[in-house]
């Protein structure tokens, strides 16, 4: 499963939490230009976030885990609205920042958290992209459905990809000896730290709905908007 290492991440947020200067994250991948993830971004107010976690933070109940931390912004809403939130995340560095704050942070891998469930797991930022690929979809599902109560729910949002293979003519085209088109590589660095590469899932609403019915979940859009959707997984056990 996937695992950033180096921690540029980490490195981002305790600069800026120290410096207040907004420096960007270079995202790079083997297959798209060189992408930038500006460090004031990860800690961006209710306000200033788009729609799709607006509404993910208003659709959560009881207890919630959020995955993949980070700078805590949605976990420290949430808090702020009076629930009880865990915060996990693979980044030493981060899950320092949050313990700081007074957050309940971890570090650990979703697939190694255990003991506990939840009402709500909150995987927002295409949260679901720690699965790697494709074919390890149907794990981090099942492995979201052990850590959920009765009646819990998994909120989560990606992207259909698609659009950066289409030629002109919308024609789509795709290498054979690829499983899936959303699977990718990225490598991330700030300052001098960069990541190692590691694999990151972009999943199309259509086969995310198709793993989480055979995992047992009941699945609904919430919303769609530039090719990027939130996605509702509910569990009726």
């Amino acid at each position: 499963m996937s695992e950033i290492l180096n921690d540029p991440i980490g490195e981002a947020i305790l600069d800026y939490s120290k410096t207040g200067k907004n420096k960007d994250i270079v995202v790079k991948s083997e297959i798209c230009d060189d992408d930038v993830i500006p460090s004031e971004y990860l800690f961006r107010s209710f306000e200033e976030m788009p729609d799709i976690e607006q509404l993910a933070l208003k659709r959560c109940q009881g207890s919630i885990l959020d995955v993949g931390s980070a700078a805590g912004i949605h976990a420290s809403y949430l808090i702020e609205q009076g629930f009880n939130v865990d915060c996990i995340d693979i980044s030493a560095k981060s899950v320092k920042y949050l313990k700081d704050k007074g957050l309940n942070a971890e570090q650990i891998n979703f697939f190694d958290k255990e003991e506990k469930r939840y009402d709500t797991i909150l995987m927002l930022m295409n949260g679901v992209g720690i699965a790697g690929k494709l074919s390890n979809l149907e794990l981090l599902l099942l492995k979201a459905k052990s850590l959920l109560k009765k009646n819990g729910r998994l909120l989560c949002d990606s992207s259909d990809i698609k659009y950066l293979y289409q030629d002109e003519e919308e024609g789509l085209w795709v290498d054979l000896n690829t499983e899936y088109y959303g699977n990718f590589k990225f490598q991330m660095t700030f300052n001098e730290h960069d990541s190692d590469w590691f694999d990151w899932l972009y999943v199309d609403f259509n086969k995310l709905k198709l793993a989480a019915e055979k995992c047992g979940f009941t699945i609904q859009k919430l919303h769609e908007e530039d090719n990027q959707y939130l996605a509702e997984l509910t569990l009726d056990e």
